[in-house]
């Protein structure tokens, strides 16, 4: 596999309000780092574009198609279940991102039917900070397969 810059994918639906928030951590975190908005809908990408992205791409083809290319993926958890977001995020993007080898690092959010047994439970602004602190200690140790 040929050598190549790092890549996060961050996959947001509705309004990009997470999204939004969790591109601007990475970009604290993580400066130089490329990062992709993949986004349910326009207004989604829209907004973590204006956040920070290096770039976008917007509904199902695009995550389909970049889900694969990423190293990491965040997101709530919704973004891998067919259906989630309240309805905005296909089985196939689901599918996509699942099949990914990329690291995925999702924030828990009970509005999606899904709880996740874990330490206490986070407010939104602390899941989004602890989840850039993992994407960086993410991409310092992991490697992808053929590197």
């Amino acid at each position: 596999m040929k050598n190549r810059e790092r890549m996060i994918a961050v996959v947001d639906g509705q309004g990009g309000g997470i999204g939004c928030a969790l591109v601007e951590a990475l970009r604290r975190e993580l400066p130089d780092v490329p990062i992709r908005a993949l986004g349910t809908n326009s207004e989604a990408t829209r907004a973590m574009l204006r956040a920070g992205a290096w770039d976008g791409a917007t509904g199902e083809n695009a995550i389909v198609c970049n889900a694969p290319k990423a190293d990491l993926i965040l997101g709530v958890v919704a973004i891998v279940a067919p259906n989630g977001l309240l309805g905005e995020l296909t089985p196939a993007m689901a599918a996509a991102i699942t099949a990914s080898e990329a690291h995925k690092i999702l924030i828990p959010m009970n509005r999606c039917n899904i709880t996740v047994v874990a330490g206490e439970e986070l407010p939104i602004p602390k899941a989004v900070e602890r989840a850039a602190a993992l994407a960086k200690q993410a991409l310092r140790e992991e490697t992808r397969p053929g590197e």
